[in-house]
């Protein structure tokens, strides 16, 4: 995977997720005990950020109605959500965070 850089580690110094924006795509990235993941930053159940989320034991916390989803994965686990979001590849390469994106 060769990968854009999409953000640097020192970007989460003070929060475990931030959005980055690539064309029409919003995307959330996650670090979550020193590794880096990143999904759609969009809610399947009401489009919340899920940037403005809160980080729930390797889960991704929805700000609207805090449907759970796997920061790892993608996968939709908590009520109202019910639709798994898309993730991306991740990795690091020194301090810059790159993540392949697909068309």
């Amino acid at each position: 995977m060769n990968g854009a850089h999409i953000a640097d580690t020192s970007d989460f110094a003070e929060r475990a997720v931030i959005e980055r924006v690539r064309g029409k795509r919003s995307i959330a990235i996650y670090r979550i005990d020193g590794e880096y993941f990143a999904t759609s930053n969009i809610c399947t159940h009401a489009n919340g950020l899920l940037s403005c989320g809160q980080i729930v034991d390797g889960y991704i916390e929805c700000p609207l109605h805090f449907g759970l989803f796997e920061a790892a994965t993608g996968k939709a686990r908590s009520a109202p959500v019910t639709r798994n979001l898309a993730t991306f590849p991740v990795r690091i390469e020194g301090t810059r965070v790159l993540m392949q994106l697909s068309d």
